[in-house]
């Protein structure tokens, strides 16, 4: 290393090639908007974030691990599907090397051997299809699918066993990652009494690890994910040639919808699960944990949920989690205390601290995306606001109370009385990636299907024009939005001439393009 970066020519050559590299993986698509804050967090720091923490780190100061996440790092490079799809298809790849023949994975491992634990978890394995399907079609790379891959083999858990930890070995069976991903799914497909999924040893929300403590509990917000991965996954296995398990898919999806709509609505808003014994949560039976966000936020977005229905559970979320005074949205209310209530270790934070009631800010981000997938500008963009941490830190009185970086994302903020306010772990926290697609995704409206481009804009009105940089491969597009108070469709001209489709058909022609769209 010496020799290598002896004198100061060698030294500036290296320092060239490091900011070269993070041009080309920050800069593929940048924004320019009236909001400084949101361009500011968008045009870099969530993507240094995701890339140099979550993936390359795996560590933070409030988390020191190393390990791979299954379900995390595979959430996490969603959001570098535009500037390292190689990344994001050698992350599935690795991920899918994770899974045991019987269909489930490892919660997380340490490389390089892959020690690592075995649970019951009831989500991780599902996370495999359904970025597979978002890699497949913003890329349009269907080659991914015939990749074959090994799979692990372990000691099944014992009955009572939620998890264990050990060095699993690689099995000689190996399938391509099409059979993964189906082998994934209908690992999923088995139902309890309120014909919802498993919850199993937690879902997305690991400290639940309680409520299906006796292998009966029900997760509702798994039931509106599973349903969103059978109707993209339809599609994929479509592709395959595999129509036996396309209609398996459908029908899987039209009997879940059913059961949601039938044995998971409250009233006014989605429970979020049911115990072992059939006594639901989120509901307003609960003394505790009446609301959960993202039962809600999910109904819309896998549109699982009756329209009518997840419109009213959306109103219910904002009229019971969003807390405009202290500016946060929390994940649930009441946090659990001193009910009877075991739902698990989550009930062993302080109340209104991390999960327990807190902002946790990935759900947060969830529930946000529902509002703009719903088409409600105006609170889109009021709870993106709200959210950034840029905003926190815009004076010393906020920041007083905020206490950590206003750059990066927190994991959490704190809903606590005497706290009110403050921001959790910072920098390794998955809602990174999520908040890049929030804002470029879901609020700037940029769609990527192949080499097609559409934007479904959910900006202010008061926004007259806003402008988006896209990079693709060789190609750069410069492009203008317009906002005209009469237009009712999509208008888009490149280079001066008026195209009569609603897209951008990308070319590498290394061309710089001038695009002008009105919305």
């Amino acid at each position: 290393l010496i020799q290598l970066f002896e004198g100061s020519a060698a030294a500036q050559h290296a320092l060239e090639k490091v900011h070269k590299y993070w041009r080309e993986t920050l800069e593929v698509v940048q924004i320019e908007t009236p909001d400084a804050a949101t361009n500011i967090l968008a045009n870099g720091w969530l993507n240094y974030q995701t890339l140099a923490c979550r993936i390359w780190a795996r560590s933070g100061f409030y988390q020191s691990g190393g390990a791979f996440g299954f379900r995390d790092q595979l959430q996490d490079v969603l959001s570098l599907v535009y500037s390292k799809p190689m990344l994001v298809r050698d992350q599935i790849v690795l991920c899918a090397s994770r899974q045991f023949i019987e269909g489930d994975v490892q919660h997380w491992w340490h490389p390089p051997k892959g020690r690592g634990v075995r649970t019951t978890c009831s989500d991780d394995f599902l996370w495999l299809p359904f970025v597979t399907s978002k890699y497949i079609k913003v890329t349009g790379d269907e080659s991914i699918l015939d990749e074959s891959i090994h799979f692990l083999e372990g000691r099944l858990l014992n009955a009572g066993e939620d998890s264990y930890y050990d060095l699993p070995i690689r099995s000689d069976k190996r399938a391509s990652l099409y059979e993964h991903c189906v082998k994934a799914i209908e690992h999923a497909l088995n139902f309890g009494v309120h014909g919802l999924p498993f919850i199993g040893s937690g879902d997305w929300n690991d400290g639940m690890d309680k409520v299906g403590d006796h292998g009966k509990g029900e997760s509702v917000w798994l039931a509106f994910f599973l349903y969103d991965i059978l109707t993209k996954f339809t599609k994929t296995a479509v592709l395959k040639n595999d129509n036996a398990f396309a209609e398996k898919c459908k029908q899987s999806a039209k009997v879940l919808r059913n059961n949601i709509n039938k044995n998971a609505w409250d009233g006014e808003w989605y429970r979020r699960a049911y115990f072992d014994d059939g006594t639901p949560l989120g509901s307003k039976e609960n003394e505790e944990c009446k609301i959960d966000s993202i039962a809600q936020s999910w109904s819309v977005l896998s549109k699982a949920g009756e329209p009518d229905r997840s419109l009213m559970a959306m109103q219910s979320a904002g009229k019971y989690l969003i807390r405009n005074e202290d500016g946060l949205i929390q994940l649930f209310t009441p946090p659990f205390d001193k009910s009877d209530l075991n739902p698990g270790y989550i009930k062993g934070y302080v109340p209104g601290v991390r999960e327990n009631g807190g902002q946790y800010t990935h759900a947060a981000i969830w529930l946000v995306m529902a509002f703009a997938a719903l088409g409600d500008r105006e609170r889109t963009w009021e709870l993106l606001k709200m959210i950034n941490p840029v905003n926190r830190g815009s004076d010393a009185t906020k920041i007083a109370v905020y206490k950590v970086e206003p750059y990066v994302i927190a994991a959490d903020v704190y809903a606590e009385p005497s706290n009110k306010g403050r921001g959790g772990w910072t920098w390794y926290t998955g809602s990174a990636g999520w908040m890049y697609q929030l804002i470029i995704e879901s609020f700037i409206g940029l769609k990527r299907q192949g080499n097609k481009l559409r934007f479904t804009p959910c900006v202010p009105k008061e926004w007259k024009s806003f402008k988006l940089r896209y990079q693709y491969k060789d190609t750069i597009y410069h492009i203008q939005f317009e906002q005209l108070q009469n237009n009712t469709a999509v208008k888009i001209e490149i280079d001066g001439i008026e195209k009569k489709t609603a897209f951008i058909s990308l070319v590498n022609d290394g061309m710089p393009h001038e695009v002008k769209i009105f919305i």
